[in-house]
């Protein structure tokens, strides 16, 4: 313990949420500097998507460390921890799918660039529009359906263990350990399908262009790269029971992949 009247939180515990402290406060510069360095200035929607895009990744990661470290700390009862355990990790998920949909966003406007030789009378469907609009609202709609999902498919078997909960989770067994079936699908299958694109499509962009552009590209590929890793490592430390690199290593390759990103969109303004 670090200091009595902690009941759960130890020294690696400690360190993590200093780390993703750390996180949240470049979430906020970034979305600063973004919105008010390049979209204030450029007027471009891909600079809005960019920025948005860090400002709900900083609200989810707020929350997550209001669900890791906080609720458990909470002087009340058991069935009062766990319902707030799940409210925090709810909301968290669903900024984390709006960050997903700004980075769609981003996505929407590098695959299908507005035609901007069609005229302002034009009435015909504009496809790309469509297409830009479906990337962004898929997304969106898991948000909503992780708020209104059971905690039979969310909820942790370490929660119902901890607090002695009488619910009967589905599960899936990864590695030997129980994992809830609706953060697998949303952790390992539909998150992996969402965001592997970007850092594949940064590096096509890269080897498409020349100059500074093309370093702009590469790093921000190597950025996203890290990033999503760090995600996604998080995850997979949990399952294998990997703890104290858990706590270090996926906020460590979060912090450095955000420092590539800012590098990578000071080389040029994208046009």
């Amino acid at each position: 313990m670090i200091e009595e009247g902690f009941k759960s939180m130890d020294y690696f515990m400690a360190i993590e949420m200093g780390l993703y402290f750390i996180v949240v406060g470049y979430y906020f510069l970034l979305f600063s500097y973004f919105l008010l360095m390049r979209f204030r200035t450029s007027k471009k929607l891909y600079w809005l998507f960019f920025s948005i895009l860090f400002l709900c990744l900083a609200a989810g990661r707020a929350f997550f460390i209001g669900y890791y470290f906080f609720v458990p700390e909470l002087n009340a009862s058991n069935a009062v921890i766990a319902q707030r355990l799940m409210l925090y990790f709810r909301l968290a998920t669903f900024f984390s799918w709006m960050g997903i949909a700004c980075a769609m966003g981003v996505l929407g406007i590098l695959l299908f660039p507005p035609d901007i030789e069609k005229k302002k009378n034009d009435k015909t469907v504009d496809i790309k529009l469509i297409l830009r609009i479906a990337l962004i609202g898929i997304p969106i709609m898991i948000g909503i359906l992780v708020l209104t999902l059971p905690d039979e498919f969310l909820m942790d078997p370490q929660i119902v263990e901890d607090y002695d909960l009488n619910i009967k989770l589905e599960t899936v067994k990864i590695f030997g350990r129980s994992y809830p079936v609706g953060r697998f699908i949303l952790n390992f299958i539909l998150t992996p399908i969402f965001i592997a694109v970007i850092p594949f499509l940064f590096v096509y962009l890269a080897f498409k262009t020349y100059g500074v552009l093309r370093k702009s590209y590469a790093l921000n590929a190597l950025g996203f790269f890290l990033y999503y890793m760090g995600r996604l490592s998080q995850g997979i430390f949990e399952i294998a029971g990997w703890p104290n690199l858990g706590s270090t290593v996926p906020a460590l390759l979060i912090i450095c992949s955000l420092l590539i990103i800012v590098i990578a969109n000071n080389y040029e303004q994208l046009r």
